[in-house]
């Protein structure tokens, strides 16, 4: 029985170890990818970490990942599968109740673990657009943060590629330092915020693409230009641009916990700045929790908030 069992090994889940173990807590981390570090690792370059600029994403990475190892947490490489709440009623109705019964199950392909709480800190995934190149030149020019990678296009044309609040915020953005940034956009209409597309058509700089669609991001390690086509016309083109910011959505991965706790309608879980969530016992740090700011340094914070508030519960006459 772990005081607390936390799913994934992103800069929340390492965050969360390394304070669950300086708190005593008898904590293990899950991982279902071979090395630690989450999306943080296919980060060419990352410039906003703080008294850490421009280190590379796979060090910062390996950096999360060592001090945990100096500290001796513990981790596992498994899938989760699902999350069950332990059934004391029934035990309670049997007029004994069983402490190693307490708490959570969390089924994974090694096995059964059971935990006091869990930490679902699972992150997101970005959508991707599914065209050739984009994997193949994703951090050399293809990125899907404008606040992590913009500055490195200062002076650059670049492309964005959606049409909804991030979107539109990433051209925005990039406007102030690209010399030209296209705004590509599958309809004829943004879904964007009205503030914020009198804002975007306001810019000397962006130029709007409507009813245009991403088919190949071309470049030798990289990006050298998009080929794009109007789904009105079928006319095409290729634009030469230095970067592809791609805002076509996120993917929580909350799915195993679904059933367990609330989540918004895009999937995200409910859980506030103390990362409880609506189920006590269980807490959601990082990308995976509804937030306004999804970056390295917010899931780090989170990770810490996190084993504040199950401090907090385990010490409650809740567990």
């Amino acid at each position: 029985m772990y005081d607390v069992v936390i799913i994934g090994s992103g800069p929340a889940g390492l965050s969360a170890s390394i304070y669950a173990k300086r708190a005593g807590l008898t904590a293990i981390t899950l991982e279902a990818n071979p090395m630690s570090g989450g999306q943080v690792l296919n980060t060419y370059e990352v410039d906003n970490y703080p008294g850490l600029p421009g280190i590379n994403g796979f060090e910062l990475g390996m950096k999360f990942r060592e001090h945990a190892d100096k500290l001796g947490c513990e981790f596992q490489n498994a899938s989760v599968l699902s999350v069950q709440k332990s059934v004391e009623a029934e035990m309670k109705a049997a007029a004994y109740e069983k402490e190693e019964e307490k708490g959570f199950v969390i089924h994974t392909d090694q096995g059964e673990l059971r935990s006091k709480t869990v930490l679902a800190a699972m992150g997101a995934s970005h959508a991707k657009l599914g065209v050739p190149g984009e994997e193949e030149l994703s951090g050399m020019g293809v990125s899907y943060c404008a606040t992590c990678d913009g500055a490195f296009f200062r002076g650059k044309t670049v492309a964005v590629v959606g049409g909804g609040d991030v979107a539109v915020e990433d051209a925005v953005f990039l406007a102030r330092s690209c010399e030209k940034v296209y705004l590509i956009h599958r309809r004829d209409e943004l879904r964007a915020a009205a503030v914020l597309q009198r804002e975007v058509k306001e810019l000397p700089n962006v130029e709007i693409l409507w009813d245009t669609v991403v088919e190949k991001i071309n470049g030798e390690e990289q990006v050298q230009s998009i080929d794009i086509r109007n789904v009105k016309t079928q006319r095409k083109n290729s634009l030469p641009v230095a970067g592809v910011f791609i805002a076509v959505g996120i993917i929580p991965a909350s799915g195993m916990m679904r059933e367990l706790v609330k989540c918004d309608q895009r999937g995200y879980v409910l859980a506030g700045e103390d990362c409880a969530a609506s189920m006590p016992g269980v807490f959601a740090a990082g990308d995976v929790r509804k937030k306004q700011l999804r970056q390295i340094v917010t899931a780090v914070a989170d990770g810490a908030n996190a084993v504040t508030s199950i401090l907090e519960y385990l010490s409650s006459e809740r567990v």
